[in-house]
């Protein structure tokens, strides 16, 4: 499952609980640890794709480098654009 479509799921689960329904007090320091590995899961996904994305795109660059320096280029830029916004 993307990690987009978990994390919506899992956004809407804390708004159900935000709802206070009717459970003890084990029930939602159950869900509450549930909910926090879910979240570690996610976070390791997106990590795991972001990391083998930018490695993907500068594998790119060294093949392109040399015949094409023009994308080259342009992927060396959206190496940079990832890194900047912490891909």
């Amino acid at each position: 499952m993307p990690a987009r479509e978990l994390q919506e799921q899992l956004n809407t689960l804390r708004e159900q609980l935000d709802q206070n329904p009717p459970m003890t007090e084990a029930e939602r320091d159950n869900l509450h640890d549930l909910m926090a590995q879910i979240q570690s899961q996610i976070e390791l996904e997106t990590k795991t794709q972001d990391s083998s994305l930018s490695d993907g795109v500068n594998l790119a660059v060294e093949r392109f480098e040399l015949e094409h320096p023009g994308i080259a280029g342009t992927l060396r830029n959206i190496v940079q654009t990832l890194g900047n916004i912490g891909i």
